[in-house]
Order: structure tokens, then C-alpha cells, then sequence
């Protein structure tokens, strides 16, 4: 009997530590617990902690994720402005803000994903049709324009989302953009053309820069020649008169001496071994080659 005891009373100990347990719930820093009594929202706790409940059956939690969560919604094609065919792959950022609505009209990610891709690719299709194709490409100068085009498909799909499912919609990125694939010939067409004609202005425009440089150098080529050449004209000038000055300093101390020198370099320019040339017995041109009495003196 006492066994029987013992295994009652542990039996009934187990079962209300179930009984305890499931009358508490932990609730996650990264989640909303909401509780639910008989199918029924009775409250929604958005702060994390140990919180206490009625036990299953009577009372239930539901948790849903309160981060920030991204997803890639379908790649879309949308006409510009400027009728221009856009192929948009795009990426969402959302997270819960009302987890009763939430939970009344779409209840699970998935589910809240769909819907929201919805929203979010209508609304891409009214901005990118009001502006032209130029306007979703940013250039120097030109990001503030792109970045008030996203943040008016934002503002505009969030008032949508919030309103209708709970979500808040937090940001949505052009992630990228492309051509369909029927005009993407004709358009890489184009823009070689477009290339083309910008390589062969720039090619004429360093010809032209080229030629400039080459007539700039020939200019100071020539002016430094010519500086060059006065200045060598000048030295020259300037040793021609100064070797004149010595020769006739050191030919005027002997005339007789300078006489004879300059006979002898007649002598040489004009007697070779194939030159004949007739003169007078007394012509000027012997006397160095006769015994002159100086010379007779001399010996």
C-alpha cells in the first residue's frame, strides 16, 4: 500500500511541474508573443521576459519575428516615362509594426512576403512610369534625384503595407536594372555607335593637341639653334679678331721674317707636282729663292 502511496503521490508531483511549466512562457528579445485565449488575442508583449499564462489548452502563444527581414520580391518589367521597356530586379526590407493586424490578415512571413511583393512592385510601376529611364541612373550630380524616386516608392508603399497587413516597410533597393532581351541588341547597338563617336572625337582632339605640341617644340628648336648659332658667330668673331691682334703683334717685330712666312705659303698653295705655272725670271714671287744679300749676310 505504501508503494502504491509513493507512486501516486509522484505522479501527481510530475504532473503539476507540467501543470507549473506550461503556465509559463519565455518570450525572445527578437520576437512579439502574442496570446491567444480559445482562438481569442487577449494581449500582445513586446518586451522579453519570463511572462505567465493560463495552460494549454485554455491559452496559447504565437510568436512572430519582430527584425528587420529582407526578400528578393519577382524580377518585373515596367515601361518609363520616356517609353523606355525596364527589366528591375528590386529588394525589400520589412519588419511587423502591428502584430493584431498582422496576425488577422496575412499571419506568416510567407504569406505576408506575397503580399507585400504585391504592393511593393505596383508602386514601382507608378514611380518608374512617371519619370524617364535617365532618372534611375545615377551619375555625378545626380544621386539626390535617385534617392527622393526610391524614397517616394518607400513612403508610398508603406502607408499601403502599413495600413492593410501591419508591415513596415522600411526600404526598397533598385538592386539592379537591365533591358529585355529583345531590345538589348539594339540598344548595345546604340551605345557602340554612341562610343565610337566620342572615341574618334577624342582621337582627333589628341591629333590636333599632338600637332600643337610638335610645331611648340620645332618653334623652340629653332629659336635655340639660332641663339646657338649667333652665339658660336659671335665666339668665333670675337677669336678671329683676337688671333688677328696676335699675329700682328708678333709679325710686326720682324717684317722681313713675316715676308718670307707668307712666301713660303704661297709657295705651297700654288707648287705641287701636277701644277705647271709659267712666270718672269724677276717676278715677286722667286725672290725667296734667290740668295738675297741679306741672306749672303747672313751665311
Amino acid at each position: 500500500m505504501s508503494k502504491l502511496v509513493r507512486t501516486l503521490v509522484a505522479g501527481s508531483a510530475l504532473l503539476l511541474a507540467l501543470l507549473l511549466s506550461s503556465c509559463f512562457v519565455v518570450i525572445n528579445v527578437t520576437e512579439y508573443g502574442v496570446f491567444l485565449r480559445f482562438g481569442n488575442v487577449v494581449r500582445i508583449v513586446a518586451e522579453p521576459g519570463l511572462r505567465l499564462k493560463y495552460p494549454y489548452p485554455f491559452e496559447t502563444v504565437v510568436r512572430l519575428d519582430r527584425r528587420l527581414l529582407t526578400f528578393h520580391p519577382a524580377t518585373a518589367e515596367y515601361l518609363t516615362a520616356d517609353k523606355k521597356n525596364l527589366v528591375i530586379h528590386s529588394l525589400v526590407t520589412w519588419r511587423i509594426a502591428d502584430p493584431l493586424r498582422f496576425l488577422a490578415t496575412v499571419g506568416a512571413r510567407v504569406t505576408a512576403e506575397a503580399q507585400l511583393a504585391d504592393v511593393v512592385l505596383a508602386k514601382i510601376g507608378v514611380v518608374v512610369g512617371s519619370h524617364p529611364a535617365a532618372a534611375l541612373v545615377t551619375l555625378d550630380g545626380q544621386g539626390a534625384a535617385f534617392e527622393r524616386l526610391i524614397g517616394q516608392i518607400v513612403t508610398e508603399g508603406h502607408a499601403a503595407a502599413l495600413a492593410a497587413y501591419g508591415i513596415e516597410l522600411v526600404d526598397v533597393r533598385l538592386r539592379q536594372l537591365s533591358l529585355p532581351e529583345q531590345n538589348r541588341a539594339n540598344v548595345f547597338a546604340r551605345m557602340q555607335a554612341e562610343r565610337d563617336k566620342i572615341a574618334v572625337q577624342y582621337r582627333s582632339e589628341g591629333e590636333r593637341e599632338f600637332k600643337k605640341i610638335i610645331a611648340a617644340a620645332e618653334r623652340e628648336r629653332l629659336r635655340i639653334m639660332a641663339e646657338a648659332y649667333r652665339e658660336a658667330e659671335q665666339t668665333r668673331g670675337a677669336g678671329d679678331a683676337e688671333a688677328t691682334r696676335i699675329y700682328a703683334a708678333a709679325f710686326s717685330q720682324d717684317r722681313q721674317f713675316y715676308k718670307f712666312w707668307r712666301t713660303l705659303q704661297t709657295y705651297e698653295k700654288c707648287l705641287d707636282a701636277h701644277t705647271t705655272i709659267f712666270f718672269p725670271a724677276d717676278a715677286e714671287i722667286f725672290s725667296g729663292l734667290n740668295h738675297t744679300p741679306a741672306l749672303q749676310a747672313a751665311e
